[in-house]
């Protein structure tokens, strides 16, 4: 469970952002860009809004 939080709070980095930017342009769903990433599916959300992406919702 310690785990879950290890990252908590913690700024993105250049590389980060990037990254979110391509998967988010590749069409990915939150929780996989999330997962990719390391980071929880609400700042995943929240950065994207930040930088104006759109991330797909998969059904």
């Amino acid at each position: 469970m310690a785990e879950r939080f290890e990252r908590h709070r913690q700024p993105w980095t250049q590389d980060e952002i990037r990254k979110l930017h391509t998967l988010a342009g590749k069409g990915m769903s939150l929780k996989a860009i999330a997962k990719a990433l390391t980071r929880s599916e609400e700042s995943t959300k929240d950065r994207a809004k930040a930088d104006g992406l759109t991330i797909v919702k998969l059904r």
